[in-house]
């Protein structure tokens, strides 16, 4: 599991010296006796059990607009300098985004003009991994649809395999 979002960890130290102030509190024939587990002790530990890998996990899931918006040029070396700007479509999973500035030349028609439409193109997270990817909704490339995780293998834009694998620079060619 990755590590904990240092407000869960702070949440999960709290919870674990509220439990032990409880029992130091317990009397001491109380103590003596075999251990009975109080509700509340009960209720904290389901808590975590449950809550905080849910919790995590969830938190591992957000991406912002602008998270999105930067993974675009650091999976695709021709969308480098194109300013993304990203909304949220579905939450944590699907984003449109629009680029200032047209892709490089590089996907082109017979007479070489741009010819983006239809192309995908893997994002890259901020600790290089890729974490999803984009199809262009233009000829021009200045449109795009991005979906992350599952949701990009889903709409067949990257393969099961590559996605969360690390990579060293943004893909050319």
């Amino acid at each position: 599991m990755t590590e904990l979002d240092p407000k869960l960890q702070r949440l999960g130290d709290r919870l674990e010296r509220a439990a032990a102030n409880d029992l130091a509190a317990a009397p001491r024939a109380a103590r003596q006796r075999p251990r009975r587990i109080t509700r509340r002790l009960a209720l904290v530990g389901a808590v975590l059990a449950i809550g905080i890998p849910g919790v995590a996990i969830a938190a591992d899931q957000l991406i912002s607009t602008g998270d999105v918006a930067a993974s675009m040029p650091a999976g695709t070396l021709a969308l480098a300098g194109t300013e993304p700007t990203c909304t949220v479509v579905t939450k944590d999973v699907e984003f449109h985004c629009t680029l200032a500035k047209a892709p490089a030349n590089e996907v082109t028609d017979s007479q070489g003009n741009p010819a983006w439409k239809g192309t995908v193109e893997p994002s890259v997270d901020a600790s290089k991994h890729v974490n999803g990817g984009c199809r262009s909704l233009a000829q021009d490339g200045r449109e795009w649809e991005c979906y992350i995780g599952q949701a990009a293998v889903d709409q067949k834009i990257v393969d099961a395999q590559l996605l969360g694998q690390t990579v060293s620079g943004p893909g050319a060619g």
